[in-house]
């Protein structure tokens, strides 16, 4: 079920812990271990959840900042930091602490990359995820969530936001290494720019839009054929 169902967090936390091999979790513990950044959190270990940062905070920043802008997509996505499950399935303590900042900082990729959390939203921040951490969790959900649209709808999806998302992914600085928490004033902007991120080729809003009038166009044409 986690294999194709991106909105089922308990059986995608299952699936990342028992995918991962050990040498791609040592792989960004030691890519943490490089900057000075990565090296806080390792020391650190900060948590990401709704007792760990003061939300009411974050909505008080100003517009465009990444801590004003992560509190208003939880409140358009009507969801919380707390969806994530801990870690249960991996031994080494270090290793399965990079499990669970990857699982906890996923919304921030989101926030960054300017996506939703509608199926055809998750599966491009996978593949940004995929190319740039490189764990099978994200390689499986991005070839088997697919399976959940209607073709028209995922070529669509594939031929927009595929080769830019895992090009942008591949090109960007590896994000485990990022302490958003003491980035919350940051403009967004800025961060993309820091980090190497690129700006998707369309708005996700706008590629929705899309959609919806070539599935008008389309029942129009049938409609007129009939």
């Amino acid at each position: 079920m986690g294999l194709v169902d991106t909105h089922r967090h308990d059986m995608i936390a299952v699936l990342s812990e028992t995918s991962a091999p050990t040498a791609s979790l040592r792989r960004l513990h030691n890519a943490m271990r490089k900057s000075p950044s990565g090296r806080a959190i390792l020391r650190d270990r900060p948590r990401i959840t709704s007792t760990s940062i003061s939300l009411p905070e974050l909505a008080s920043l100003p517009p465009g900042t990444f801590g004003r802008a992560y509190s208003d997509w939880l409140a358009r996505n009507r969801v919380t930091p707390d969806t994530r499950d801990p870690v249960r399935y991996i031994p080494d303590p270090d290793l399965a602490y990079v499990m669970q900042r990857y699982r906890e900082s996923h919304d921030f990729y989101h926030v960054l990359l300017g996506f939703g959390v509608s199926l055809p939203a998750e599966l491009v921040v996978k593949w940004f995820e995929l190319a740039n951490f490189g764990l099978p969790v994200a390689a499986l959900s991005g070839i088997f969530g697919p399976l959940r649209m209607d073709k028209s709808e995922r070529d669509r999806l594939c031929k927009t936001y595929g080769t830019w998302a895992l090009r942008a992914g591949g090109k960007a600085d590896c994000l485990i290494s990022v302490y958003w928490e003491k980035e919350w004033e940051t403009p967004v902007e800025e961060l993309r720019a820091r980090y190497g991120v690129e700006r998707p080729p369309v708005g996700f809003k706008t590629w929705r839009e899309q959609g919806r009038r070539l599935q008008a166009e389309r029942e129009a044409t049938a409609a007129h054929a009939v």
